[in-house]
């Protein structure tokens, strides 16, 4: 999932939050500070005004924001790309135009990971002419708006009132639009070479025709607007209105773009991974570089993973012993205790919602345990869900959508629940430690909610930060008595699945692995079941490096833990360690830099 969100608003000061008063460790700032906020502040209006579908899932689509609501991204891509590089350009002129010296040493924090995150964004567009090194497709099975854009309708733009209902309807026409758009895009970039395997063409086809073989009556784009305008009381010819737009607006340029996928389809270059791009082994650098905010080469990355995969099947050996599992490699005992009985849920209805419930109890249950570890603990509600079922093919195996801002929205959890076979009990409460708390809940709730960081600040994402703090959680979990029994045993798999894909997501991208190669060292490693595991290397190969991510930034956060543990001793504070995510998420290298800056003020008291 993509959570990197700046926020801003065309009207800046019903949104701007000082950041004159910032956090003890930092010390205040005077004189350049203010002249930096003013400037995140344009920024921060800039930002949203190009980006309507952001707006809405920060709740920042309201007042002198509200025509964002009825509004998506409809430039033609080469367009949008070259404007939003001349945007970023300026961004990063100005920025580097308010010097260091004479701000605190918050503001200087705050230049320092801003200019690192725009400055990001412009190498792909710039070095390669596409808009992510990560995702470099403009079609995959997670990537492209007849994935997205159904999703966002129904489950980000909220209907409360007639003008939201009317802003749908706008945006539902929109759609069409952009659907022509990125098939212009792909057309383009396919003669370019950049194209996704032939499997992946064959999933989004498979996904369009989920999408596309509804009748237009029944189609989830006009039931999504109906219902809730029915559950609102709100008046009106909806459902002649939006399916007279599915009928002659979305379907046909669907059908456009599903001639175009069965046409790339005979073309596409073989093999799965990055490798098979022009400049791909550049890309797959930019991105892994991208994706855990280091500096780790591939081959440096594979070692590591085969070390801690090594590392993490020895502990679990122990485990499965101690609970009868003998016979087998690691991953023969982990797929055996997948298949029994007692770890399984129903495959219908009424075992997705005994699956949902449990987490939702693991979830309160982590609640209360919280203050024994942290300082701050936002009190944020969080909504637990199935992946919506038409996308549940291409979709990771869970992921996590932050609140709105306003709190107009919850934040929520998804579970894939395309099988519940994918997912015995044991492993569950790893997953909700993970998504809820203490794991992206707790962390982006801080920060969220953080009156010393800027706005543009506030919602920033790093993988390595974000997943490596989230891997951080399963493991504090621990600590916190949050497993009982052979729950253990899933914790642990959780850190050996994330060690696989270093291992896997390098052999892929870099070492011209199959994606069948691929599949058979996961399942044979993790013992996680064959379609599961299908899933998620089919991931890796749509989202090129952003699954090293995990393991490199949990390495970081355990690695600077310990050392502040080791340097100051008695005087150590789990909960003051933690205190650390109210200065937002950032680069690992910067992080590691501010733990250790932080454990010396705590040594000089």
């Amino acid at each position: 999932m993509d959570r990197r969100q700046f926020l801003a608003t065309s009207g800046a000061a019903a949104l701007v939050v000082s950041t004159d008063s910032v956090a003890a460790p930092l010390g205040r700032g005077a004189g350049g500070d203010a002249r930096l906020n003013l400037l995140f502040d344009r920024i921060f209006a800039d930002q949203i005004a190009h980006s309507p579908t952001n707006a809405t899932a920060l709740g920042l689509d309201k007042g002198p924001n509200a025509r964002l609501k009825s509004m998506l991204e409809t430039r033609p891509y080469q367009l949008a790309r070259a404007q939003d590089m001349a945007r970023r350009t300026g961004y990063l002129r100005q920025l580097n135009a308010v010097p260091s010296a004479g701000l605190s040493a918050a503001a200087k924090l705050n230049r320092e990971v801003v200019l690192y995150d725009i400055a990001t964004d412009t190498v792909a567009p710039r070095r390669f002419g596409i808009n992510s090194a990560i995702s470099p497709y403009i079609w995959s099975q997670q990537d492209g708006a007849y994935f997205s854009i159904p999703d966002f309708l129904a489950n980000t733009h909220t209907i409360a009132t007639r003008g939201d209902a009317e802003a749908y309807l706008a945006r539902l026409d929109q759609f069409a639009t952009v659907m022509d758009n990125e098939s212009a895009e792909q057309r383009r970039q396919a003669a370019r070479g950049y194209v996704a395997p032939g499997w992946s063409l064959d999933l989004v086809l498979k996904q369009m025709h989920s999408l596309r073989d509804e009748p237009a009556a029944t189609s989830g784009l006009v039931t999504a607007l109906t219902s809730r305008a029915a559950k609102a009381g709100i008046a009106g010819d909806w459902q002649r209105r939006a399916e007279a737009i599915v009928s002659t607006r979305v379907y046909p340029a669907l059908d456009r773009q599903m001639a175009l996928v069965q046409q790339l389809r005979s073309t596409t270059p073989a093999g799965d991974g990055a490798w098979r791009l022009p400049h791909g082994d550049e890309i797959y650098a930019v991105a892994l570089a991208q994706a855990t905010t280091t500096d780790l080469t591939p081959e440096q990355v594979h070692v590591l993973g085969l070390q801690q995969v090594a590392e993490i099947s020895g502990q679990l050996d122990a485990i499965l012993k101690a609970a009868g599992y003998t016979n087998g490699s690691v991953g023969e005992r982990l797929t055996a205790l997948n298949a029994s009985a007692a770890q399984q849920y129903s495959n219908d209805d009424a075992g997705r919602a005994a699956l949902i419930a449990s987490l939702n109890a693991g979830f309160a249950d982590m609640i209360t345990r919280l203050p024994r570890a942290f300082a701050t603990v936002p009190h944020r509600s969080l909504e637990i869900r199935r992946v919506p079922p038409n996308i549940q093919e291409g979709a990771p195996n869970g992921y996590y959508q932050p609140a709105t801002i306003d709190g107009s929205r919850s934040a929520i959890y998804y579970i894939n629940l395309k099988s519940t076979s994918d997912w015995p009990k044991y492993q569950l409460p790893a997953l909700t430690y993970h998504e809820g708390v203490p794991g992206h809940h707790l962390q982006g709730g801080i920060a969220q909610t953080s009156g010393a960081l800027p706005m543009i600040r506030r919602n920033a994402y790093y993988s390595g930060y974000g997943e490596g703090w989230a891997l951080y959680a399963e493991q504090l979990a621990d600590e916190l008595g949050g497993y009982n029994g052979i729950e253990r045993a899933g914790y642990l798999q959780s850190y050996l699945f994330r060690a696989a894909r270093l291992v896997v997501d390098t052999g892929l991208n870099s070492k011209r692995w199959s994606r069948e190669k691929a599949i058979d060292y996961m399942v044979a490693t993790t013992g996680f079941a064959r379609p599961r595991v299908q899933r998620e290397v089919e991931r890796y190969c749509a989202s090129v490096g952003q699954a090293c991510s995990y393991k490199i930034g949990h390495l970081a956060w355990t690695r600077a833990r310990a050392e502040a543990q080791a340097t100051l001793g008695a005087k150590f504070d789990l909960k003051q360690f933690h205190e650390v995510l109210k200065e937002g998420a950032m680069p690992l290298t910067i992080l590691q830099r501010r733990i250790r800056e932080r454990t010396q003020a705590q040594l000089r008291g």
